[in-house]
């Protein structure tokens, strides 16, 4: 059985960061890509990160690309979402998710419970 599981949020005033990990087990890992995702109260979840299975391809949503870094690390099956400068408009709760390499929810075949992350201004 699959099981993702997100970690690292939390409350962080304007431009803070912070770095969310998402632990996977129950499949091999490095066969596929990783996404996160995010949900803010009242709003569709959104596309925010994704990595390639091998971690050569990387993107990101607009309202993300040059604060937020993501990652993974295959020896340890966890991928990363390193977030800087962070804006109150980045609070929601973030998923991740593994699956086909996306910007669409619809490609990724298992999800993590989710972590909030609040940015106060």
């Amino acid at each position: 059985q699959v099981q993702l599981v997100e970690s690292g949020g939390g409350l962080v005033q304007a431009g803070g960061s912070l770095r969310l990990s998402c632990a996977a087990s129950g499949r091999t890992f490095s066969s596929y890509a990783m996404g996160w995702f995010r949900q803010a109260p009242g709003k569709e979840r959104e596309f925010v990160a994704a990595i390639s299975w091998r971690g050569g391809v990387r993107s990101y949503s607009d309202s993300v690309k040059g604060r937020f870094t993501i990652s993974r690390d295959d020896t340890k099956n966890t991928v990363y979402l390193q977030m800087n400068s962070l804006k109150p408009e980045d609070t929601a709760v973030y998923y991740c998710a593994s699956g086909r390499l996306s910007t669409f929810k619809g490609d990724y075949d298992y999800w993590g419970q989710g972590t909030q992350v609040t940015v106060s201004s």
